[in-house]
């Protein structure tokens, strides 16, 4: 598993709404513009990294890339396992559209021992603090 993918998450407040999304056990398919050119490299065990209200928070698996169309008119369609993953929370400035994230730069997964249930105000805290 070495490269992923990073997205903005825009208009979601916490990973909560993703999770609520995943429990209907629908694949999610995210739509974008450009397709990723190392699409092969993604597909072969690379999630999507949600950026939420400036914080890298989950992530989800990515089972497919697919082109839709040609020339201007074309799109990226990408499935996501309907599994939301929580991360240890990184900040991350914004940005338009999609990056490719390698997996030496992303964050790790919290385990169900290590995310309790911390308050996202101490997060920011701890994160601004430079604890977290």
């Amino acid at each position: 598993m070495g490269l992923h993918m990073i997205k903005l998450c825009v208009g979601v407040s916490d990973v909560d709404w993703l999770e609520r999304r995943a429990r209907s056990g629908q694949p999610l398919i995210v739509h974008t513009r450009m397709t990723p050119k190392r699409a092969a490299e993604i597909e072969d065990g690379g999630s999507l990294y949600w950026v939420i209200k400036g914080t890298v928070a989950c992530r989800q698996p990515i089972l497919d890339i697919t082109t839709l169309g040609e020339g201007k008119t074309s799109r990226c369609e990408i499935t996501l396992e309907p599994r939301v993953i929580r991360t240890a929370p990184m900040a991350r400035r914004p940005f338009q559209g999609w990056r490719y994230l390698e997996a030496k730069d992303a964050p790790v997964d919290l385990s169900v021992a290590d995310a309790g249930d911390v308050p996202p105000e101490l997060v920011e805290q701890l994160r601004e603090l430079g604890a977290w």
